[in-house]
């Protein structure tokens, strides 16, 4: 379960969604199951169920890229953490990705701080997408260094964002999910 949310945020933050993303977040209708979590999944689909494909992409342009110096939100952890991009958290993730083992694709032009690649490495730890799945203690690790300091203020930001329709659930799953883990994180010996 940890892994398909990660999974899904990494999706629907890496880009705008594709019609088939959209259709997989409609079927999230039936996800409420009296959680946070699931009222939030639910939510989303319906949501996702008003959302047609082109406004979906307006609404990504407008809070992640807008129109000229930048969107209503920048979803890096370098910019959270120090107020600007490209610095010392995107040093140290680089240096924490290496020592994993772990090189970015190539495929993507944006810093690997940003949140979508982040929450794809935490699913790729969880899974073993990299190798063998990582133990707990190494998904404690990389998520307190890397995600803890400043996803829950950036999903807050982004379930509050003036342009934001679909993603103001996106926002709340993320807020939610990445307290429980903070949570869980802090139980785990």
């Amino acid at each position: 379960m940890r892994a398909n949310v990660y999974g899904l945020l990494a999706r629907v933050l890496a880009e705008p969604p594709s019609n088939e993303t959209l259709e997989i977040l409609r079927g999230l209708v039936d996800a409420d199951d009296g959680s946070e979590l699931g009222k939030a999944l639910a939510t989303l689909g319906e949501a996702a169920v008003r959302t047609v494909r082109g406004k979906v992409e307006e609404e990504y342009t407008l809070l992640f890229y807008g129109a000229g110096a930048g969107g209503e939100i920048h979803p890096y952890g370098s910019f959270y953490r120090t107020g600007f991009i490209y610095e010392q958290p995107l040093s140290d993730l680089r240096d924490d990705m290496d020592e994993l083992g772990i090189a970015p694709s190539g495929f993507n032009s944006e810093p690997e701080d940003h949140i979508a690649f982040l929450c794809e490495l935490m699913h790729g730890l969880i899974t073993g997408a990299y190798g063998a799945p990582a133990d707990i203690e190494a998904q404690k690790r990389f998520f307190n260094r890397h995600l803890a300091p400043w996803a829950v203020p950036f999903f807050d930001d982004l379930s509050a964002a003036e342009t934001a329709a679909l993603y103001v659930p996106v926002g709340r799953i993320g807020s939610v999910f990445v307290s429980v883990e903070s949570t869980a994180f802090a139980m785990a010996v």
